[in-house]
């Protein structure tokens, strides 16, 4: 049978998920997500965070987390920044825009956004009113092409932010594989510091589904509950995504199923670069994308599954591979000794 390198939720969700969902399944609550499991949740976040009054919401995904947070904070005339690689801008069928909402694309490197590239944007949407106005940043961390936010990156994006008036919004559909990136110098309360509103993604990240928003900015959370009712995203069985959030945080799980992820990947990467093939961008997180001859990939094609990115030329193509919380070390181990041994017939 294929192995799939294509995504981080082609598996169902971590056992012990599995099991509080059970064991509790006939427990009654209240619903909409004013059980006991769901506040308990919360409570473990906000002292993750350190900011034990933060509003914080549990939702089904990632793109209606983006729709949710960005349709209720915008004004119908103001627009959001994104790089171009940006979730809300390539992968999520123009909801924004559905919403009214411009997406301000920007060219990232090495999919980030960097603070000059927000201060082009203003400089260019002066010309009042006919243009669309700025008022958010959208970033992903990590990012769509697997790269991570430092702090020192953060701060100064942050700082634009505040210096032109702009709300700073963190997808975080990932946030535990940039947290638990080797690399990686941020905590969630240094995240909460300088942001306006993250999320948590659960749902790549060992989870049957769900990501919790946070808005370290409390005011921003005005009447928020009534945008979820609004558009579909306020679940009767809230405690669905409240017990798998407490599963994830009551201990140290979300952090250590990412790493796994990371390592498992870092595997994999070190494995292409002793073959001597480059990436397009560095490996960092669980999502790595090398430079492969065209003919190796089809090879690997035949027994694994991933996606053919971006061609580079006549003979060579990027591609993604990413890994799970639950990626299965032997079936790494054979993809690095397939990688290893196959490249040895095109040299």
């Amino acid at each position: 049978m294929m192995y799939n390198f294509k995504n981080d939720y082609a598996e169902g969700a971590h056992p012990l998920i599995l099991d509080k969902l059970a064991s509790s399944n006939f427990e009654q609550e209240l619903g909409y997500g004013d059980d006991r499991f769901s506040e308990k949740a919360k409570q473990a976040i906000r002292a993750k965070i350190g900011q034990p009054d933060a509003p914080l919401y549990f939702v089904s995904g990632g793109t209606q987390a983006n729709l949710l947070v960005i349709s209720h904070l915008l004004r119908p005339h103001e627009a959001v920044i994104s790089a171009k690689t940006g979730h809300i801008y390539a992968n999520e069928t123009g909801a924004i825009e559905a919403t009214g909402h411009r997406v301000i694309t920007v060219e990232p490197e090495n999919g980030k956004v960097t603070a000059t590239a927000v201060a082009a944007v203003i400089a260019a949407h002066q010309l009042r009113p006919h243009v669309v106005k700025p008022k958010m940043l959208y970033i992903s961390n990590s990012t769509e092409l697997g790269t991570i936010y430092r702090k020192d990156e953060l701060i100064a994006l942050h700082a634009a932010c505040r210096q032109h008036g702009l709300l700073l919004f963190m997808d975080g559909a990932r946030l535990g594989h940039a947290l638990t990136a080797t690399a990686n110098d941020l905590s969630l309360a240094e995240i909460a510091l300088h942001t306006d509103v993250f999320y948590i993604g659960g749902t790549k990240n060992g989870a049957l589904l769900g990501e919790a928003i946070v808005f370290p900015t409390a005011q921003l959370a005005t009447d928020f509950d009534y945008s979820l009712k609004q558009k579909g995203a306020l679940l009767a069985k809230g405690r669905i995504l409240g017990i798998q959030f407490l599963a994830l945080f009551e201990d140290n799980l979300y952090f250590d199923l990412a790493k796994h992820a990371n390592d498992r990947a870092q595997q994999i990467a070190d494995s292409i670069s002793a073959c001597g093939f480059s990436f397009l961008t560095p490996p960092q997180t669980n999502q790595l994308f090398p430079i492969l001859p065209k003919k190796l990939i089809e090879q690997l094609l035949a027994n694994y599954a991933f996606y053919v990115w971006t061609e580079i030329d006549q003979a060579y193509a990027a591609v993604r591979i990413i890994t799970s919380w639950a990626t299965d070390a032997t079936q790494v181990d054979n993809f690095c000794a397939d990688i290893k041994e196959l490249s040895k017939t095109l040299a």
